[in-house]
């Protein structure tokens, strides 16, 4: 989480997905041409994954791109940090109040999420049939990202952390979200209306990962 008037960054929490094994992780390229039969037929189905402090193989960026007079933007970058693991057909699930007034998505399917008819603020994302439907193992192709205008109301803000999802699940585990406040949160003098904000990493459960793949 980062945005243009702080300087703060927030991370994933450290340890999100559990510390164990962290010697097993990669660090550069070198230490994963070491690994050997990296991709080969196995009964471990233990991920092999990037080097972070939080340790889990899916990170969910949300990034609050622009804020124009009536309308905001918000890019959503999801990468894959497992060395062994391609997900085919991914879904994304996010909570946020402002998904009522969305008014374009780009590049990701969007459905509302509904239970309740009068209020929309969770919405399941998914890729684009052929295009990226599949988000592939880490590396330099390793990652999909979508676009979402929303429109504003008379609830937006960009103070107290409001532009923030409330929740973020992958494949249907809940993601492990930072504490709210460690946002970056607007400065006393920052200009009412700013242009850029860069927000949110989420990072996915590896113990109910783990669960999905035993």
């Amino acid at each position: 989480m980062s945005s243009f008037y702080n300087s703060k960054i927030t991370p994933c929490k450290a340890c999100a997905c559990g510390c164990k094994d962290r010697t097993a992780c990669i660090l550069t390229e070198s230490d994963l041409q070491s690994v050997t039969e990296l991709n080969a037929p196995t009964n471990d189905s233990a991920p092999v994954v990037q080097c972070t402090a939080h340790n889990c193989p899916i990170q969910v960026h949300w990034h609050v791109k622009e804020n124009y007079k009536g309308y905001w933007r918000v890019k959503i970058t999801i990468s894959n940090l497992n060395y062994r693991l391609n997900y085919s057909q991914w879904t994304l699930v996010v909570e946020h109040p402002n998904f009522n007034n969305t008014v374009e998505v780009y590049s990701f399917v969007y459905k509302p999420l509904t239970p309740f008819i009068s209020k929309n603020d969770t919405a399941l994302f998914h890729g684009l049939k052929f295009f990226n439907d599949v988000l592939l193992q880490a590396g330099p192709n390793g990652n999909v990202h979508s676009e979402i205008i929303f429109q504003k109301d008379s609830t937006f803000t960009l103070e107290h952390g409001w532009a923030f999802p409330r929740k973020v699940y992958f494949d249907g585990d809940e993601c492990v979200m930072p504490s709210p406040d460690s946002y970056p949160f607007l400065p006393n003098l920052a200009n009412p209306n700013p242009i850029l904000l860069s927000t949110t990493l989420a990072c996915i459960f590896l113990p109910i990962f783990l669960t999905l793949l035993s």
